[in-house]
């Protein structure tokens, strides 16, 4: 061993395969995830849930973001799950969205400070011990990074896909590629990137403003050999929508960014479509990634 430990992320060994046990009541998981915070990704998950129910599917949201979770907020759902056998957990349901979060088991105001083990179990209890009831999809809105909850969904639970959520700034578009390099390093299919606050319009005159830059979501997904879903711009309805939890594809349906996050609906299902042929002709498992340390 060398005087500098590094850890060498390019160097993934092959371990011993596990199985991917299916989640009850699910056909699809998709994976929300970013490289960092504050990029709108969780809003971005909640409407696009929100959206693809409005397309006919049944769908179901996880909120993976254990330290941080808001979607309880979002969806403008309060209380405590039913548990009607004391080991398994009923969903909350609003807005015809199917929600389980660690948010609705801790208080609000209280951290939760728990290490990767518990936070591990926590998420596989969250997965498997919810009743999802027939669901098309089951939404996961991630938290951000490339952490313990990021292994432990690629390591033991069936992800379908990945979507990258990011702005056009470089500092952004920096994490993100390390987010999707770590999900096509463990194997899990990136279904394409959503370039999100793209684009500013002025309410009083109209004027067109890209104030994180333009252009960087579409060439992170043409060097990736990726794909770009879609654009969604910086506008005031959806924070505000998301704060008072009726999102903006449901208080304005038929409005221009309801229909931007339907486009991007239309086209993760596509995508879904095509990822769910390929794993079906192959009996390939998932390698799980080694820490090697030189």
């Amino acid at each position: 061993m060398t005087d500098t430990a590094s850890y060498d992320a390019t160097r993934s060994r092959q371990a011993p395969t596990q199985e991917h046990k299916q989640v009850p009541g699910v056909k699809h998981l998709i994976a929300v995830a970013s490289g960092k915070g504050g990029v709108g990704k969780s809003t971005t998950a909640t409407n696009l849930a929100l959206a693809l129910t409005q397309q006919g599917a049944r769908v179901g949201m996880l909120d993976a973001d254990l330290y941080g979770p808001s979607q309880p907020r979002m969806l403008g759902l309060e209380g405590t799950p039913e548990s009607p056998d004391g080991k398994t957990l009923e969903p909350m349901v609003r807005h015809g969205i199917q929600t389980m979060s660690i948010g609705f088991l801790v208080d609000e105001a209280s951290p939760v400070i728990w290490r990767g083990p518990m936070i591990t179990q926590a998420l596989t209890k969250l997965v498997y011990g919810t009743n999802w009831d027939d669901l098309d999809y089951l939404i996961v809105d991630m938290p951000p990074g490339t952490g313990d909850i990021h292994l432990t969904m690629a390591q033991k639970i069936p992800v379908t896909g990945a979507v990258i959520v990011t702005t056009p700034q470089d500092v952004a578009l920096l994490d993100a590629r390390k987010g999707l390099k770590m999900f096509e390093k463990v194997n899990v299919p990136v279904l394409g990137i959503i370039e999100n606050m793209s684009t500013h319009i002025c309410s009083h005159c109209g004027h067109e403003e890209h104030i994180f830059g333009e252009g960087g979501a579409r060439k992170m997904a043409r060097e990736a050999n990726s794909e770009l879903l879609g654009e969604l711009p910086l506008d005031i309805r959806i924070r505000l929508g998301a704060d008072a939890g009726v999102p903006v594809c449901l208080s304005d349906p038929g409005g221009e960014l309801a229909r931007a996050y339907g486009h991007i609906a239309a086209e993760l299902i596509k995508k879904v479509e095509a990822a769910s042929s390929v794993m079906a002709h192959s009996n390939a498992e998932r390698a799980m990634p080694e820490i090697v340390m030189e």
